[in-house]
Order: structure tokens, then sequence, then C-alpha cells
């Protein structure tokens, strides 16, 4: 039971809100995990990192069309002029004399745009563009990863309730045959039949404990359904229920080590990830060098200013920048001279896919690691659900022989407690030993690269 509550607990931390049962209705493995995906704030996380990376790629394509666009405005009072030679307004500027007139205040305005749109740049801005969209499939593997590592902890947790489900009958059985025996017994105590005392106190001793199992399945029981509640909360405060009642081995049958450490290989995303990663600075590189290179570009601005107060002089030698109108545009070429700054950058990112070769290799060790690990757990699993179904029929049989005994007033209540102790056993470790066939396969096929999809499942 302690591996069912520390899934648990994992589950409590990672979700959050409550809801009131109004109804109750039965949810399939794929719908429980669609709904956990969907309500954990974890995936939602993760997948801002998606959105971020693709908003990086509209970034690299927005400078394809007026990269540097810009409006300005400047406002002021400013004095007007006055000529004591009293030469016209527009010869102004010809007289020595001229002079800021303070008695006369007026509003200088004037507004200003410019822009630059590249003509050839060596194919620099489809280079960015072009890293950035690698970086976004790099970023889905790794959002992939970590969603699939979720679905095996959602399979887990969905088994962990039919296993409660199942140790509950089991206990219910197991007490209604506990509750025959004692009536056996009150029956031969009353009618003076020779019983052993000491029977009876281990009998009383085996209900005190079996009391106490079961007492700790309620419990549990109790905290997987909190704990389903928190995870599918949803605003018709609907609860759930597996709609799979019986805990049976999956039928996928395990296959070869070589099988699973070659899938995981070929098939893990997070390989896929570090891949697509080296790719993308692959086309950085590309992108660093095309903007290293002179670029063209096509270049304007445009300037209207009026002040009111003060008198536009038309002489073309005679700057007047409070009452103008002006355009311009022609081509500029610009070359990045810090060479040796460049150099360094692209040695950097050299550094940067060198990194990621030995991420690579990393990975690599620890996938066959993790794989080796989840594959031996499966195998000794399944080892044991063959084993405890043929120990339990043997069990089974021998229960089968006491209780048969004790009815012809043959067999010993020692004997009976016993076996039906250890049937007990057999059968609540039959159980668990399935749930841990189940999720270790699973996280086998997780190690592996494989969906959890594939898993064939007796529903």
């Amino acid at each position: 039971m302690k591996k069912i509550f520390s899934i648990f607990i994992f589950f409590i931390i990672v979700s959050a809100g409550s809801s009131f049962a109004q109804d109750t209705l039965e949810i399939s493995l794929q719908d429980f995990i669609d709904i956990g995906l969907n309500n954990s704030g974890q995936v939602k996380y993760e997948k801002t990192n998606i959105d971020l990376a693709e908003n990086r790629v509209d970034l690299a394509t927005d400078q394809r069309f007026l990269p540097s666009l810009s409006f300005r405005s400047e406002h002021a009072l400013v004095p007007g002029v006055s000529s004591p030679g009293n030469f016209p307004e527009e010869q102004i500027y010809l007289d020595p004399d001229a002079k800021n007139d303070w008695d006369k205040v007026g509003v200088f305005n004037r507004l200003r745009i410019s822009g630059v749109q590249p003509v050839f740049t060596w194919g620099s801005v489809n280079k960015a563009v072009s890293a950035a969209e690698e970086a976004v499939k790099a970023t889905e593997f790794e959002f992939q990863a970590k969603k699939e590592d979720l679905e095996v902890r959602l399979f887990e947790l969905y088994y962990s309730y039919v296993l409660a489900l199942e140790i509950e009958r089991l206990l219910k059985d197991a007490e209604e045959k506990i509750d025959q025996i004692e009536n056996s017994l009150d029956d031969a105590q009353e009618e003076g039949d020779d019983i052993d005392e000491t029977d009876v106190y281990k009998f009383k001793v085996f209900k005190a404990q079996f009391g106490i199992q079961k007492a700790e399945v309620d419990e549990s029981l109790v905290f997987v359904k909190q704990t389903w509640q928190y995870l599918l909360r949803n605003e018709n405060g609907t609860v759930y229920t597996p709609s799979v009642r019986y805990l049976d081995p999956l039928s996928s049958e395990l296959s070869g080590l070589d099988y699973y450490q070659n899938s995981a290989f070929l098939n893990r995303n997070e390989l896929r990830g570090i891949d697509t990663g080296k790719e993308a600075l692959m086309k950085y590189i590309d992108y660093q060098k095309a903007s290293n290179l002179p670029g063209l570009y096509l270049g304007f601005t445009a300037t209207f200013a009026s002040t009111p107060i003060r008198p536009r002089q038309p002489n073309p030698f005679i700057s007047t920048p409070e009452n103008t109108l002006n355009t311009a545009v022609g081509l500029t070429i610009r070359q990045n001279l810090n060479f040796f700054q460049a150099k360094t950058q692209l040695e950097r990112v050299k550094i940067e896919i060198k990194k990621m070769d030995y991420l690579s290799e990393a990975a690599k060790d620890g996938i066959l690691l993790e794989v080796n690990q989840a594959y031996q757990k499966a195998a000794v699993a399944e080892v044991k659900v063959v084993k405890t179904d043929e120990a339990l029929l043997t069990t089974k049989q021998w229960l089968r022989m006491e209780q048969q005994d004790y009815d012809f007033g043959i067999g010993e209540v020692k004997d009976l407690i016993d076996a039906m102790k250890m049937e007990l056993e057999l059968r609540l470790k039959e159980k668990e030993s399935i749930f841990e066939f189940n999720t270790s396969l699973a996280k086998l096929n997780n190690a592996a690269g494989i969906p959890l999809q594939l898993l064939n499942q007796n529903n």
C-alpha cells in the first residue's frame, strides 16, 4: 500500500482545486489521461515553452519587412523673431541684427518617420527563421517527453484505484469467511465441544490484524477518491470511477531487451529534441555568417515641422527647422566591422554544438540504463504474476481441504486459520503483482519511446 500512497502524494502536489460530488460517471483510461493532462498545471507550464519558441519564429519573420520603422514627435514653446532692419519675413535671415522676440511665444511641432528595408542580406533573414523553426521542433520534442512521463504517472494512478477496489472486494470476501469461522467457534463452545483455547486466541488475534488491514484499505480508497476529484476537477462537480473493475495482467508480452534498447535510441523524444536542437544551432551559424557580410538596405525618412510664430525662409541654403517639409530615400550598405567579436560569437555557437554532442552521448547512456532497469523490473514482475498464480492455486486447494475437514469435525481451527491467512495474503499479493507488472510494462514502454496507447489492455 506504500506504493499507492506515494503515487497519490505526487498528484496532490501537482494538482489543485476541488469539486463537489453531483454525478458519478465511469471513465476509461484514455479519457482519464486526457482530462488529467488537460487539468495539469505542469503541462500548461511546459506548453508555454513552445509558445515562446513560436514567438521567436514570428520575431525572425518580422525582420523581412521594415524591421526598423520609427515615428517621433517633438513639441516645445519657442519665441518669435524680430527684424530691427525691417527685412521682409522671407528675408529675415539677411538681417544681421535679427533676434528672438520673447514678447511673442508660439508652439513648435515637428513629426519624423524613418524606416529601413532589407534589399539583399545574403539570406540572413530566411536563415534566422529556419533556425527558429528548428528550435520550435526541439521544444516540442522536449514537451512531448515530459507529457509522456506524466501519462505513465496517470496510468499508474488509474490502476491504483482499480487495485484498491480489488483489494476491497477481497477483504469483504475474507470477512464473510471469518464470520463463518467465528460463528462455528461460538456454536461449538455453546454445545460444549472440546476446543483448544489456544486456537480461539489465535483466531481473535488474526481477526484483529485483519481489522487493521481492512481499515487501511478503507482509508486508502477514500484517499484515492479524493485524489481523483482533485485531478479530474470540473465545473459540474462530476465524480468519476474507473470503468475497469477488475485488475488483469496486460496481454502484451515482454520482448527481448535489444528490442527496447533499439526502440529507445530511435524513438525517445529526448534524443530527437537534442538532434533537432543541434540542427537549429547549425542553422544559426549560417545566419551568423550571413549577417557578418555586407548588406544592402533601402532607407527613407520624412520630416514635417510647423511653428506659425516663426516665418519660413524659402532659401534652399538656409535651414529652417521650425518650418519644414522634407523627405529622403536612398540605398545604404551596412557592414559589421567587429570582426573579432563576430568570430568569438561563432566560436561560442560551435562550443554549444559540441555541448549538444556530449549531451546526446550522456542522454543515451542514461536512457540505456533506464531501459535496462525498467526491463529488469518488468521481467521480475512477470515472473511474480506467474508464480503467485501457481501458489494461489495450490493454497486454494489447501484451504478447501482444511474447510472440509473442519466442517466434518476432524480439522483444527489453527490449520484452517493458517490456510485462510495464506490464501488471503496470496490473493492480495496476486493483485499487487499484476499491478506491478502492468505499471512496470508501461514504464518500460515509456523508457523505450513506445506510446502508451500501444499497450494491449484487458479492460
